[in-house]
């Protein structure tokens, strides 16, 4: 790691930063495909036994560790502030539930040390080093994401971004790093295929297989079809579907809990291909 830190303070237990970590990082200001995007893929990654890193940010940092604890499964936190000096503030509910699924929350900072802005971008040289990739979800060309794939690529780890749209400055960080040579990612498989030598839990990648396949079976090419990827109105999904809004809404609820829809301000998008 570049610089390690001499010590490191914190919460839970220490054990699990051995455990195989992959890190979330991203814009404090996503879109809604940004939020979903974290929560699905921290989701889908933990699902199959890895350890999500992040940083307790506002963002996408938050809305990876939710995704992780979808399933009460262990996420690491790194803090840029000391451990007793929380921030920000509206993330102490969420620090309280990662450690009451048996997460982490870690800082080199030692109690009662003063919190200042530079310390956020040394935090994440430790966010990248304890995770074997990380993969960036949105982020602007001058982000603290950036600063942590620039990490990344010095301590020999995997660098990873989701492709956005070009017209979105929230998306231009990561269309920069796919343009310098990090793995463009569209799907959880992207990722594992760069760690075949990684041993996860068996078991578990086959629940995940399990839970994929009833997740196909459950989705109807007729209704898949009527959502787009970008924000579709209910009314535009009932003419294309031509299922009736009282039932669309219903389906719409199922398909949303099994990952296959978001409701979002204006309407629903899909997440992902059957």
């Amino acid at each position: 790691m570049s610089s390690p830190p001499a010590i490191l303070y914190g919460y839970g237990n220490c054990q699990h930063l051995g455990r195989h970590q992959l890190a979330m990082v991203g814009t404090r200001n996503p879109s809604a495909h940004g939020k979903e995007h974290a929560k699905m893929f921290a989701h889908k990654l933990s699902q199959l036994g890895w350890t999500i890193t992040s940083g307790l940010a506002l963002g996408i940092d938050g809305f990876s560790h939710q995704g992780a604890l979808l399933d009460k499964n262990i996420t690491v936190a790194i803090l840029g502030t000391a451990i007793d000096k929380m921030y920000p503030k509206r993330h102490i509910k969420l620090a309280e539930q990662i450690l009451a699924h048996d997460g982490v929350i870690v800082s080199e900072f030692a109690p009662n040390t003063p919190s200042k802005p530079e310390n956020f971008p040394r935090r994440n040289r430790i966010i990248s080093g304890l995770s074997v990739g990380t993969l960036i979800i949105e982020a602007a060309i001058k982000s603290g994401s950036l600063i942590t794939a620039r990490y990344a690529l010095e301590q020999n780890r995997e660098v990873f971004a989701l492709p956005g749209n070009i017209h979105n400055p929230m998306a231009a960080g990561c269309n920069y790093l796919i343009q310098q040579g990090a793995k463009l990612v569209t799907c959880i498989e992207d990722i594992n295929e760069e760690f075949g030598h990684v041993n996860l839990p068996c078991s578990m990648i086959n629940q995940a297989i399990e839970q994929k396949k009833a997740d196909q079976s459950l989705a109807s090419d007729n209704l898949l079809d009527s959502v787009d990827f970008e924000v579709t109105p209910l009314d535009v999904v009932a003419q294309r579907s031509g299922i009736a809004v009282e039932k669309l809404m219903s389906i719409l609820l199922e398909y949303e809990l099994c990952g296959l829809v978001s409701a979002v301000p204006g309407g629903y998008i899909k997440l992902g291909e059957k």
